[in-house]
């Protein structure tokens, strides 16, 4: 089986978790454990993380192999696709992880941002369910297809508009394409992380700080203060979902945006 974790990064912006770290890292560890042949895919830039991944994988017993993406390229997108099959002879799960966020008043958000924004968030992703899709029906053996979605996919945070109207369109894609596919064994799902400790919400925190006169860390606490369960979210609680999402155990489940977010929001 074949996961996919494809991410972007920008000056200004902050990612939320590749296959080189982070969230990304975690959901490709953990497939890897399951006993799936991971495809770990990441810009040319992130080759060095993308190999340390692949090196943690096989370390623990696992079979990884490298790869680079741009998910903002339909032809690099197909290009992978074609290398997972190449590799490991067909495709059943695709983890659409690409996602970046930028951390700004919406009022100050210029056009061009905007649309880098869009186009990373929302069109990578379509360009990956797509290609997933188009694999798994001339299969036909149906697949997983899996899309990072997030807590502000259902109710959004201040300085996160743009990032959390893309989220919200993540969540839509998500069940148009299960409506669509399901005909072909296809489930279409996606997760939706809280408040994880990764460098993203790091940076958050720094943002957030700023405009409401807190200090380093003291945003996130705030916010925190609304986990029901008492504490943020590490990467191995995303990658648990997504394990399940992956696994036989999900087949009765489509068109979903499940949260995995401590309990600060219900749906």
């Amino acid at each position: 089986m074949k996961e996919y974790n494809h991410e972007h990064d920008h000056q200004r912006r902050c990612r939320h978790g590749g296959s080189a770290r982070g969230i990304g890292q975690g959901i490709a560890q953990r497939l890897g454990a399951d006993g799936h042949h991971v495809i770990v895919a990441d810009l040319p830039t992130m080759q060095e993380g993308v190999q340390e991944t692949v090196s943690t994988i096989e370390a623990a017993g696992g079979k990884a192999t490298g790869a680079e993406v741009d998910v903002t390229d339909q032809a690099s997108v197909e290009a992978l696709v074609a290398t997972a099959v190449e590799v490991g002879g067909k495709l059943d799960i695709f983890v659409a992880n690409a996602g970046i966020a930028q951390i700004e008043p919406l009022i100050d958000y210029s056009k061009e941002d905007f649309e880098k924004i869009l186009n990373v968030n929302i069109t990578g992703v379509f360009l990956s369910y797509q290609a997933a899709a188009k694999q798994m029906i001339a299969q036909g053996n149906g697949g997983k297809i899996i899309g990072a979605a997030s807590i502000v996919a259902f109710r959004p945070f201040a300085l996160l508009s743009p990032y959390s109207a893309t989220k919200w369109a993540v969540r839509g894609l998500s069940q148009g394409a299960a409506m669509e596919w399901a005909k072909h064994g296809i489930t279409v799902n996606a997760y939706g992380p809280g408040i994880v400790g990764t460098s993203m919400w790091d940076l958050i925190d720094e943002k957030l700080g700023e405009q409401e006169g807190l200090a380093k860390g003291e945003a996130i606490k705030k916010y925190a203060g609304d986990i029901l369960l008492g504490r943020v979210s590490v990467p191995e609680d995303v990658a648990n979902l997504v394990s399940f999402l992956s696994s036989e155990d999900s087949d009765y489940i489509t068109g979903q945006t499940m949260l995995v977010d401590g309990g600060m929001q219900f749906s």
